[in-house]
Formats: C-alpha cells, sequence, structure tokens
C-alpha cells in the first residue's frame, strides 16, 4: 500500500495576495451581516442561516484503529457529547421552496489536546460540511468572486429566487441524468431538495489529520440512510424542512459514521484547489468515529432559535492536529467569526 502524505508546513502555497483578498472577503461578509440584521432586526449567520434542526448526541472514536486513523482527536478511544446543527447555505432566511445545498455543522466537546491559535479557549473540536464532495471555488480569489454575488442578491426578492430556484434544478436534474453534476448551480438554487438525514456530507477541504491530511465525511449508517433519495416538497410550506426534520428525528434518532480520506499523493489529491474531489479508488473514507442521536425534537419554535444565538461553529474550532489547510480554509479563519 502507498503510505499517506505526512503533513508538513509547507504543503501549504500561501500566496503574496492573500492578505488582501481576505480583507475584501470579510468585507462581503460585513455587507451581508449588514443587511439580513437590518432586515431581521436580530443578527443571523452570514452563511447557513437558516437554521432547520439542532440535535446532541454522543461520537464514540472507534477503538483499535490502525496508526494512520489513530491520530488527534482519534489517537485513543472515547466518548463526546457533541451537538448538530443541519442547515441550507444560504445568507438569508428563504422559503424551503428556494433549492440549496444541505449543510450540517458538527461540534465535539470537551476534547483535550493542543489548540489551533485562536481556539485556546475553546474545548470544542467543530466539523463544517456540506451534501457535496466538492467546493464550490478552487481558491481565495474564486471564492471572493462568488461571494460577492451572494452579497449583491442578498435581500432581493424572495419571488425571483424561488423562480430561478426551479429553472436552475431542471437544469441540474438534466445534467444528474448524465451523471454529472454542477456544484455552482446547485449553490444558486438548483439542489436537489434532498432529506438533510438522509444526505452524505463532506469536508470539501483538506485538513491536518495528526501525521497525515485528510477530508472528512458524515454518512447515516442506521434506517435515517433510507431517506438518501427522499425528498421534500416544500410547496406553499416555507418550513417544510424543519418540519419533515421533527417528524424523522422524533421517531427515529439516527446514527452516522465519522469517515476520513487519506491523502495519497499531492498531484492527484491538491491541497490548494477545494474544488477537486479526492478519488476515492485511490484513498478510500475509512471510519474513524460513530454518531449516535437518540429520538428527540429536532426543532422547537422559540427554544431552538435561542439555542442558536449560543451556538458558533468554525472549522478553525479545534485541535492543533486538524488545522484546517488550503487557501480557502485559511480565507475562513477570519471570515468566521462574522
Amino acid at each position: 500500500m502507498t503510505q499517506p502524505v505526512r503533513y508538513r508546513p509547507d504543503i501549504e502555497q500561501i500566496q503574496p495576495d492573500e492578505p488582501e483578498t481576505f480583507e475584501q472577503l470579510n468585507e462581503q461578509f460585513r455587507k451581508i451581516l449588514d443587511t439580513t440584521s437590518e432586515d431581521y432586526e436580530h443578527a443571523v449567520r452570514a452563511v447557513h442561516a437558516k437554521g432547520h434542526g439542532i440535535a446532541r448526541g454522543r461520537i464514540r472514536i472507534a477503538p483499535g484503529l490502525p496508526g494512520e486513523l489513530a491520530q488527534g482527536l482519534f489517537a485513543t478511544a472515547g466518548d463526546y457529547e457533541a451537538i448538530l446543527r443541519f442547515s441550507t447555505n444560504a445568507d438569508d432566511i428563504l422559503d424551503d421552496s428556494v433549492r440549496l445545498p444541505r449543510g450540517v455543522a458538527l461540534k465535539i466537546l470537551n476534547v483535550p489536546g493542543e489548540r489551533l491559535s485562536g481556539s485556546e479557549t475553546d474545548a470544542t473540536q467543530d466539523f463544517i460540511m456540506v451534501n457535496g464532495p466538492a467546493f464550490g471555488a478552487p481558491d481565495p480569489q474564486q471564492f471572493l468572486g462568488n461571494l460577492k454575488m451572494l452579497a449583491a442578491t442578498t435581500d432581493k426578492a424572495e419571488g425571483a429566487k424561488k423562480a430561478l430556484s426551479a429553472v436552475l434544478r431542471g437544469i441540474e436534474a438534466a445534467l444528474e441524468a448524465v451523471s454529472t453534476q454542477s456544484t455552482l448551480l446547485s449553490s444558486l438554487g438548483g439542489a436537489k431538495p434532498v432529506h438533510p438525514l438522509g444526505a452524505t456530507y463532506f469536508s470539501q477541504t483538506p485538513f491536518r489529520f495528526g501525521d497525515y491530511v485528510a477530508k472528512f465525511q458524515l454518512v447515516p449508517t442506521s434506517s435515517i440512510k433510507d431517506y438518501a433519495d427522499e425528498t421534500i416538497n416544500a410547496t406553499g410550506r416555507p418550513d417544510a424542512i424543519r418540519e419533515a426534520m421533527n417528524e424523522l428525528l422524533a421517531s427515529q434518532g439516527g446514527t452516522w459514521e465519522l469517515r476520513a480520506q487519506l491523502c495519497m499523493g499531492l498531484e492527484e489529491m491538491p491541497i490548494e484547489d477545494a474544488s477537486i474531489v479526492w478519488d476515492e479508488e485511490l484513498s478510500p473514507y475509512r471510519t474513524v468515529a460513530t454518531l449516535t442521536v437518540e429520538p428527540q425534537q429536532a426543532w422547537e419554535h422559540g427554544r431552538s432559535e435561542a439555542e442558536e444565538d449560543q451556538l458558533s461553529f468554525s472549522p478553525w474550532h479545534g485541535l492543533r492536529d486538524h488545522q484546517p489547510l488550503g487557501g480557502v480554509n485559511r480565507a475562513r479563519q477570519s471570515a468566521y467569526r462574522f
């Protein structure tokens, strides 16, 4: 077996214009936040603004992992409390008929170990994931271009967004028929309206994995996996996803596997291009932990909004052994403070 790529600081290729690009990204995030805060008379997240469910459970680090997987948080078998937040990726709190990618943020609590810079007062390990294997931009410059477009459409007519969503979904469905998908079309409103609990989620970007480098995946393994292709009809139901989440999570709960995909070669699995899907034949995702959520209410009006206000998630909340890597992740370090 080919050995995984070992982490070293020069695995990243930092560009000289990054500080300027990051500041421009932050300006766009500020623009979004100013607009939405005025609209809702309350601060909301600059991305993934609308939450559909919050769940509490426990994550168990698998015992007896082989050396290349027994790294960082996963070096020792253990059991931790965890919090999940399910969302869609818009900066507005939109009617659920606008079809957007699903996201999940996983926070593991009371994690010991050396912390990332800026996370010294935390005791968590966060994972931010979306139900698609590739990020919508390869690098910070393209990320900035996409964000400018997002900021320009924040607070624009929701009816137009619904109409655009329907058109884009038709185009995306045609691409799916020939086994092709467009990350950009999905992010603009052409995503398949899948059930969040049945979806498989990806970190999309690479992270340090102790001595190595990896991407992460969260996969449903209990009977909720049967909902992988289940779609939610949100016509005339602005909060249809919350309703569907409540119905399924309260009756079944759920179990997921957290998996890691080790980088086996920097040419085939680049660090600095977040739009590249790493080849699973070259390096399959391998299970490092199991997450269990007992049956519970996913969303309760009033209580859940208050809980959301108390929760923050960032790929930079975590252990030094799981440092986010690549330009897109470096851009997120300051952006996720907004």
